[in-house]
């Protein structure tokens, strides 16, 4: 969200390019990758890699052979080569890190069924994709109105004009497998182009719309995270999250991506940790686990008799009591390791970064106060006189 023409207005309100994500300056598009190589030039002899990514509506991106030798930058408009006729796309990446990425998504680049780039888009090329571009709202809204009259179990989330207007990609979800050949005979009699359906699953949908999440940023997947891996409700359980499915899920409806991030971190620091279920046994009674925190190092007990009174006991004091319940022996009660734990050293302000005091505000006002007192009473004592 960093080019240019995206950025804030006099008023403070964000101005927008109204380009969708495909400005030229490929600030503000889906899933951008730095070029880190631009700056660098190549080596004596050697020739650059003749493969291009090009990115068309929302997140799809397909790569693309450059037999012509253009002279390609990021942010150019190009029409390449469709199954028939042609599309229109922006390029997003050129050079060596198109073999890297080919490599991450499994692409052959010395395969020859690679489609090829045609040339730069003419002026009348990039009109007639903005124009179709114009349409897909209408047509979406039409075609969800035709699946609604034929009572089809399915959601018509977006839909993609191919760049000559020939040909339309409308993507769908659905919880069932649909019979959408009447569908599509509807729609290409109304619409009078070549229908393609595509179906899609809940986290690709939220993928290609994007959205704001819950932390107030742009979606994920929609901005960087390219593979989606499985999210389970363990991930929530390790991290002593509440199983809440309407704090837990994202926009797709699935658990959210986000819950993978720390996961790792959680997990190699309960190795170490005591766990959930551990029983400690006192001469006071048998103690339970009542909840953790892995980053302070303490666990809360409380005994059977007494399930709203908790202990707050350190790591090492409870892997103590277990040493000492696996020899047989119990210790006589929580309230011992309690009371250790509340001997703590009063926090005093340190001036560590050459700061003023905390009260630097306050010691100045009293003495404006003081002086103007002391002159009301100089100038009363002068009128007496």
């Amino acid at each position: 969200m960093g080019c240019s023409s995206c950025s804030t207005a006099k008023d403070g309100q964000p101005r927008g390019c109204k380009n969708n994500g495909t400005c030229g300056t490929d600030g503000c598009n889906k899933l951008t990758v730095f070029d880190w190589l631009s700056n660098m030039s190549l080596p004596n002899g050697a020739k650059p890699f003749d493969c291009v990514e090009v990115r068309f509506k929302n997140s799809r991106k397909e790569f693309f052979r450059n037999t012509e030798n253009l002279t390609l930058s990021i942010g150019d408009v190009v029409a390449t080569q469709a199954q028939s006729g042609h599309d229109v796309g922006m390029v997003t990446l050129t050079g060596e890190l198109v073999k890297v990425q080919m490599k991450k998504k499994k692409e052959d680049h010395n395969s020859p069924d690679l489609p090829k780039i045609y040339r730069r888009a003419t002026q009348r090329d990039i009109d007639k994709w903005q124009k179709c571009r114009g349409r897909e709202e209408e047509i979406k809204k039409r075609s969800r109105e035709i699946a609604i009259i034929l009572g089809l179990q399915m959601k018509i989330s977006d839909v993609e004009f191919q760049g000559d207007g020939s040909k339309a990609t409308f993507y769908y979800t659905a919880e069932e497998r649909v019979d959408f050949r009447q569908l599509i005979k509807d729609m290409a009699k109304a619409f009078g182009i070549r229908i393609e359906m595509r179906q899609i699953g809940y986290r690709q949908e939220a993928q290609r719309l994007g959205g704001i999440g819950s932390c107030g940023r742009e979606l994920c997947c929609s901005t960087w995270l390219t593979d989606f891996r499985s999210v389970s409700t363990s991930s929530a359980r390790y991290q002593q999250l509440s199983l809440n499915p309407q704090k837990l899920a994202g926009q797709c409806g699935k658990l959210k991506c986000c819950l993978n991030y720390e996961l790792d971190m959680y997990l190699e620091a309960l190795k170490d940790f005591p766990s959930s279920d551990t029983k400690l046994h006192t001469e006071k009674g048998l103690a339970f686990c009542q909840k953790a925190d892995i980053f302070k190092s303490t666990l809360w007990f409380s005994y059977r008799n007494e399930p709203s009174n908790w202990h707050a006991l350190s790591k090492d004091q409870v892997v103590e009591i277990i040493q000492k319940n696996k020899k047989k022996e119990k210790v006589a009660s929580l309230e011992e390791y309690v009371a250790d734990n509340s001997v703590e050293e009063e926090k005093v302000f340190e001036n560590v970064v050459g700061q003023d005091s905390l009260t630097r505000f306050d010691r100045p006002k009293r003495r404006k106060n003081r002086n103007r007192k002391s002159r009301k009473n100089q100038k009363r004592r002068s009128k007496n006189v």
